[in-house]
């Protein structure tokens, strides 16, 4: 079985496939916004690489959160409250972590299937 990549840069894919099971990561792209801001904008590039991948979000799997501060997981937990469908929820962990950019509040990484 072939692994599916798409958006695929030197350094990294946007999307890589195996078999039904996806995996992502995405950042923010408004680096001068809030946390709140920038996990709507991070949620919605989500969906639509999940779509791309021919999944959505009530298939997530895992989801791991990467916080600057973790103390923003107040901001962030009432946004994803709000985007993730009832009886839907993932495995999700919220861990505080130094992140590559420093105007990146937040990444996720995300594991879904087809």
């Amino acid at each position: 079985m072939a692994i599916e990549r798409h958006g695929t840069t030197q350094r990294y894919s946007d999307i890589c496939a195996y078999g039904n099971t996806i995996y992502l990561v995405e950042t923010p792209q408004t680096l001068d916004s809030n946390v709140a801001t920038q996990t709507r904008e991070v949620l919605a590039s989500i969906e639509k690489l999940l779509e791309k991948a021919g999944s959505d979000k009530t298939r997530l799997l895992m989801v791991t959160i990467y916080l600057r501060d973790i103390d923003d997981s107040i901001a962030v937990n009432a946004v994803w409250d709000r985007w993730i469908p009832r009886g839907t929820a993932p495995v999700r962990v919220c861990v505080e972590a130094k992140l590559a950019h420093h105007d990146f509040l937040i990444e996720v990484a995300v594991v879904a299937a087809r």
